[in-house]
């Protein structure tokens, strides 16, 4: 039997196990570097078949080495996150949540089921394959600073260093068996705005008397655009938008303040940081003008991610090997942001897509929503082909 034969059936017999390990989690969810049982149940799945984890990292998260014949040799590494979102589950499964207010609706549960898979099929055929395989389960990918920059504080990208990191996502879009990829400019940098508009409240019928905040933020909203349409490299996907704006006055109210938050991103990092720029002197200068003042704060986040041409172009092709061209698509350019951008800017990096649609059984709905759920099916491609991928990049033949 061929190793990829070998693989193939491995995720096969292990995909029941899969499922019950991502319905634990999913039915447990904790928020982001809260995952402190998660961790516990990860580290006890990997010493269950023969690792040694180191736990602690970044607090909650977890880092194992699957050594095979001259474990020197190279490595790479394969990163799962496991924390949660604030929102209450509104599916009727038996794995529903239960921790109120708290779901993996963003399907880290798959990911992480999905890897100690993997270590579950990498354990069984490690005297098939020269080097290390380092497996990282990350907390906190949710919230800003993101998991995985502090992990990286930590040198979970030493000791040994890893020549390139895979990782993989659901993605609601591409039905259940496929899996998709994008060299280059993948996900986009994402930057919190949170912003105050000051000006000086009163009564609505007398505007002479007040300067009005609500007024200025709007004038405030629209010419921020500018940035976008005006400054924006054309080659550059930006967005700027404000989803949150509180005018806490009535319908005869004008109030001394107005808050804002929103979200600003774009795929390079020279025009990231220009823009923080031009967004902070425009919202001033143009407040000012109009007397009132801003305390306008950028909370940086993630940077953009890019996934490295030639690893990502090899990872496609053992893709294709391990499960046919049929089952492997192109990606656009997607604006969310992923805290995995900070590994691809330490080392080459991969970060793919896993198929989890499908429209006959009503799974359709999108990441961060209520209804959020996959076709399981896809644990036994995400266990496989993450494995798969490992052992290619080490060089293993067919």
């Amino acid at each position: 039997m061929s190793i990829k034969d070998r693989v193939r059936s491995l995720a096969a017999d292990i995909s029941p196990k899969v499922v019950e390990m991502r319905r634990h989690i999913h039915a447990n969810p904790e928020l982001s570097f809260k995952e402190y049982e998660t961790s516990k149940y990860v580290a006890g799945k990997l010493r269950e078949i023969g690792l040694n984890p180191r736990e602690g990292v970044a607090d909650t998260g977890v880092v194992a080495l699957i050594e095979g014949r001259n474990p020197s040799s190279k490595t790479v590494a394969l990163r799962a996150d496991m924390d949660a979102l604030p929102i209450v589950e509104e599916n009727d499964v038996p794995y529903k949540s239960r921790n109120e207010g708290v779901m993996h609706a963003c399907g880290h549960d798959v990911h992480t089921a999905s890897l100690l898979g993997a270590a579950n099929i990498l354990q069984e055929v490690r005297d098939s394959f020269e080097g290390t395989i380092k497996l990282i389960f990350q907390p906190g990918e949710e919230r800003i600073p993101g998991g995985a920059s502090l992990m990286i504080k930590e040198g979970v990208l030493q000791n040994p260093a890893p020549s390139g990191i895979i990782g993989q996502h659901v993605m609601p879009l591409v039905p259940v068996g496929k899996v998709g990829f994008r060299p280059g400019m993948y996900m986009a940098s994402a930057d919190e705005l949170h912003v105050t508009v000051k000006g000086k409240g009163g009564h609505a019928a007398m505007p002479e008397m007040n300067i009005d905040p609500v007024l200025i933020t709007s004038h405030m909203i629209v010419a921020l655009q500018q940035v976008v349409s005006r400054f924006a490299p054309p080659k550059i996907p930006t967005v700027l938008s404000f989803g949150k704006i509180i005018a806490n006055g009535a319908t005869n109210v004008i109030p001394n303040e107005v808050h804002l938050q929103g979200t600003f991103r774009t795929l390079n990092e020279e025009w990231r940081e220009e823009a923080h720029r031009r967004i902070k002197k425009l919202a001033e200068g143009l407040v000012e003008s109009m007397g009132g003042t801003v305390d306008f704060e950028i909370k940086k986040g993630y940077p953009y991610l890019e996934n490295n041409p030639e690893l990502t172009d090899r990872a496609k092709e053992n893709a294709i090997q391990y499960m046919g061209a049929e089952n492997v698509v192109d990606l656009d350019i997607w604006m969310a942001g992923e805290d995995f951008a900070f590994y691809s800017q330490q080392v080459d990096a991969c970060f793919y897509r896993l198929g989890i649609r499908n429209e006959e059984k009503g799974i359709t709905s999108g990441v961060h929503t209520p209804t959020f759920d996959i076709d399981e099916r896809a644990l036994e491609t995400g266990c496989g082909l993450m494995a798969w991928l490992a052992l290619k990049e080490l060089g293993i033949s067919e």
